[in-house]
């Protein structure tokens, strides 16, 4: 606030046109311009048959597009498995409790390559089903690890934020700023505690339900959640399967979502070495040949960043050969510089 009590506007005031700009002056204008430039992960509306973009009322019509898609082939993968399975139903051996349950069961633990060899095929016919589906559930845990359990993590991190800054007041903006600098971390952090609350449940759940000693439900909870399924502790009685149906999913599919995070934050370690020994060794004159881009003998500012990135490589020569591509289909009058009436005519619509 001024000292006359004016309140000062949000956006600096236009420079007066007529006053004479210097190089450093045009080129900062220009960085800050590349700064501000939008987001490309913006969630377009959904459009109905009607043309409006009112989404629909319906429990999948209220979740995130990601969640919803494979919220929708889970269903559909678990529906037709326990309809198929509890159709051979005889021809499953081992220890039964509901038909319908044992279904749904058998095929949450041929999804999840748990297999613990409690309900087994015991005909042709079964043990070729059985083949099909853990490849189609194999490839729907992948689908499921890079869209929805991502999803649900994502929207923990501002919890996360808010936990670590109880004693600081933390606004949008800045939750928004830790998130993108800490956000495989935060992930992480999301990812292990979920799965440590998986494993307290999972083992308090058969110590209680199955009877198993707290030893026994341990170690068959680490067998379930790594896919091991040795066979000799598993979930038998009726109420166990209905617990193992959902818990089973959801702590298989938190362990391998955990093992990626691990693994991003050593991409992102190596990434960051990567970044800090390109900006901190000595600049060379092959250095300033190699940034010259248009080969005039000087490196301008835009050069210079494209040059870093790539040795960082954060871009390529391929994504930049298919941008100038584009500015110079944009730049209708070849004039080198874009205009409103460059991308209005470069994008009309041609005559019929």
């Amino acid at each position: 606030m001024a000292s006359n009590g004016a309140s000062k506007p949000l956006l600096p005031q236009s420079p007066d046109p007529a006053a004479p700009k210097t190089n450093g002056q045009v080129s900062k204008r220009r960085y800050l311009r590349c700064k501000s430039a939008p987001l490309a992960n913006v969630d377009l509306p959904e459009k109905t048959n009607i043309g409006s973009n009112h989404r629909s009322d319906s429990i999948f019509g209220k979740l995130h597009p990601s969640f919803r898609n494979v919220a929708m082939y889970l269903i559909g993968y678990l529906g037709i498995g326990a309809v198929i399975f509890y159709l051979v139903r005889h021809q499953i051996t081992g220890k039964k409790t509901v038909g319908v349950l044992d279904a749904i069961y058998f095929t949450i633990v041929t999804m999840t390559t748990v297999g613990y060899g409690d309900l087994v095929p015991n005909s042709d016919l079964t043990k070729l089903l059985a083949c099909a589906f853990v490849f189609t559930g194999m490839a729907l845990v992948g689908l499921i690890l890079s869209k929805a359990a991502d999803y649900l993590v994502e929207k923990q991190e501002t919890l996360i934020i808010k936990a670590l800054h109880m004693k600081h007041k933390v606004g949008p903006t800045q939750i928004l700023q830790e998130a993108e600098v800490n956000r495989t971390l935060y992930k992480f952090f999301v990812a292990f505690f979920l799965l440590l609350a998986l494993i307290i449940m999972g083992t308090l759940f058969l110590v209680t339900v199955e009877k198993l000693k707290v030893i026994d439900a341990f170690y068959c909870v680490c067998c379930t959640i790594t896919g091991l399924g040795y066979g000799d502790k598993s979930f038998s009685s009726e109420g166990g399967r209905v617990f193992a149906v959902f818990w089973i999913l959801t702590s298989t599919i938190c362990l391998a979502q955990l093992f990626l995070y691990i693994a991003e934050m050593n991409t992102g370690k190596r990434q960051k070495e990567i970044t800090k020994m390109v900006l901190t060794r000595r600049t060379t004159n092959a250095d300033l040949e190699a940034a010259d881009m248009d080969h005039d003998g000087a490196v301008g500012v835009s050069d210079f960043i494209i040059y870093k990135l790539k040795e960082m490589g954060k871009i390529s020569q391929e994504d930049i050969a298919l941008i100038m591509q584009q500015f110079e289909e944009l730049d209708f009058d070849q004039s080198g510089t874009l205009s409103p009436s460059d991308i209005t005519l470069a994008q009309a619509p041609s005559p019929s």
